[in-house]
């Protein structure tokens, strides 16, 4: 989950949240002001956005409290717009306009998620995650970090650490692979070594101190990066969707044309003990099958195992590169959209000869438990006319609801805070 949505009276705020807080809380869910163009972006119809912040650095994830501060992991990335030292920002409005007015910042280390549970905050760094006490209204900790776990591989590639949590006191995390298909060891490992550690989904103890990885269990196994992680208030699943492999290719009989839309990236309800099949593994979205990676003895045709690991609900283009999910749970926006799946992709950089593709938000709706199939644009504009992973003046990664039903959108690139509302048509 991106957000915390509570339902809670005047009498509630004020015997919770210092009388100035609840003030500008109040005044602030009143009426933003959407920017004439949208900010960049292109939105359905009835839909408008306006600019929360603008060059706050590299944004991961989000989360907004239910006085409608918005909490953002920073990463220490190198991006325009400053502002890279990673730790945790806080942005308040306090004239209602939208736009945040005063900001704050604490913490550290290179930050990729951020969550709010119980009395307390919940941060993820590349090796560890972190919980603040927290004080309902306020902008800082009311006390010193305790470490919930330590010690997280966070070599080579894939180092963000996703959060989630779920029944019981579970706390998911997404440890992504070091590798494209498991290389970087004595040939083509098989069984691949790196599933021990990596590119799966961990089931820790959230409210447990000192944990190191071997004190939490692999929940999931065969999933590549699942840096957009989240749990479904409607049905209380675990849901991901995946990063998926590269340099399809280089091998023959594929091409480059192969390579660029393939394999789809999938979206996956993560089940305890599941097996979806990385590196062996990738799914063809023409044949809808997992094929058998050529690395492994695959032709493009050929299953073998691959016919045994579990399928995704649903599949999106190649190489879009999902990183933040959101399941809509507020009553803003038309009711279309209740339990339906909001899904950021960061874009690609590898579609060649296709043009690059991705830098949007899109919408998968469900019926009951299940997405019906089929997806939409929803916000498009991030990447300007010809986007490109150093092209594009913005790349978004992180989605959360706000208490007014709100969608807030982070950017890594130009380190902008979009806020998404819905004004009727």
């Amino acid at each position: 989950m991106r957000s915390v949505r509570t339902v809670v009276g005047v009498a509630a705020l004020l015997a919770g949240t210092p009388l100035l807080a609840t003030s500008q809380a109040l005044h602030a869910q009143g009426h933003p002001v959407c920017a004439p163009d949208n900010a960049g972006l292109t939105l359905p119809p009835g839909f408008c956005a306006l600019i929360v912040a603008d060059q706050v650095g590299p944004a991961r994830h989000l989360t907004v409290a239910p006085n409608g501060d918005v909490f953002v992991a920073l990463s220490r990335s190198r991006q325009p717009g400053g502002g890279g030292g990673g730790g945790i920002l806080v942005l308040r409005d306090t004239d209602g306009d939208g736009a945040a007015d005063i900001q704050r910042r604490f913490g550290g280390g290179s930050g990729d998620d951020v969550e709010f549970r119980g009395d307390y905050l919940y941060y993820s760094t590349n090796d560890a995650i972190m919980r603040y006490p927290w004080r309902a209204g306020a902008m800082e900790p009311s006390g010193e970090a305790d470490t919930i776990v330590s010690g997280l591989p966070a070599t080579r590639s894939h180092r963000s650490k996703s959060i989630a949590f779920g029944a019981g006191g579970a706390l998911f995390v997404n440890i992504g692979s070091p590798s494209n298909v498991c290389t970087g060891e004595s040939g083509q490992p098989d069984p691949c070594r790196q599933l021990e550690t990596r590119a799966g989904i961990w089931r820790f103890d959230a409210d447990q101190i000192g944990q190191r990885q071997a004190d939490g269990r692999r929940y999931a196994t065969g999933l590549r990066n699942t840096v957009a992680l989240a749990s479904r208030p409607h049905d209380g699943g675990l849901y991901g969707v995946i990063h998926g492999r590269d340099a399809l290719g280089s091998w023959d009989p594929f091409d480059d044309h192969y390579n660029a839309e393939n394999p789809a990236e999938e979206f996956v309800r993560i089940e305890d003990g599941d097996d979806v099949g990385w590196p062996y593994c990738y799914y063809n979205p023409e044949t809808k099958r997992k094929l058998l990676g050529p690395e492994y003895g695959g032709d493009g045709q050929r299953q073998g195992r691959c016919a045994q690991m579990k399928n995704p609900l649903m599949a999106f283009p190649a190489h879009w590169a999902p990183n933040g999910l959101l399941f809509y749970d507020g009553d803003q926006l038309p009711s279309r959209y209740k339990g339906g799946a909001f899904v950021v992709f960061h874009g690609s950089w590898n579609r060649a000869p296709l043009p690059q593709a991705g830098y949007r938000v899109v919408f998968a709706p469900f019926e009951g438990d299940d997405p019906t199939g089929e997806w939409e644009i929803f916000a498009d504009g991030f990447g300007g006319e010809e986007p490109s992973p150093r092209g594009s003046p913005h790349r978004p990664v992180g989605i959360a609801e706000g208490p007014d039903g709100s969608l807030y959108v982070s950017d890594d690139r130009g380190g902008r805070i979009y806020r998404i509302v819905y004004r009727g048509r």
